[in-house]
């Protein structure tokens, strides 16, 4: 058995976890954007997040911390949200809602208390996407 299908296509038990090695480092979200400046005052100076690449055309911010791997497909957001464009896991999710209004941008639900087990809200970055900022509880 090897790691990938001679056909290309993939199918339920075809691949063998225990002889495919590889190991996923890290996941990237790329968000298209026509000016990468403005990703700053949301992502850095409200969340936090330092700024880790810096090449002009693209910025990445993020943590040095170690963080869990994960990609979600949903056909909606929960509770009859729409679904997010990026969910961004958080140690207060007040704290973070706080300074989300304070700095203006814009909440569009909660915060809520969910049923699975989280306090979150939607606010749009500063390119229009909808971020699910969630602390769980």
């Amino acid at each position: 058995m090897t790691c990938a299908p001679a056909s290309g296509h993939w199918q339920p038990g075809l691949i063998n976890q225990k002889e495919c090695n590889l190991k996923v480092k890290r996941v990237v979200a790329n968000i298209e954007v026509a000016d990468v400046t403005r990703a700053r005052a949301f992502y850095h100076d409200v969340l936090g997040l330092e700024l880790l690449m810096d090449h002009g055309w693209i910025r990445t911010y993020g943590s040095q911390s170690e963080m869990t791997i994960q990609v979600s497909f949903a056909t909606e957001g929960g509770s009859g949200a729409p679904v997010p464009d990026l969910s961004i896991e958080v140690d207060d999710a007040d704290e973070a809602h706080r300074r989300m209004r304070d700095a203006g941008f814009s909440i569009e639900h909660g915060p809520v208390d969910e049923p699975w087990g989280v306090r979150r809200f939607f606010v749009r970055d500063p390119y229009g996407k909808l971020v699910n900022i969630l602390a769980h509880t």
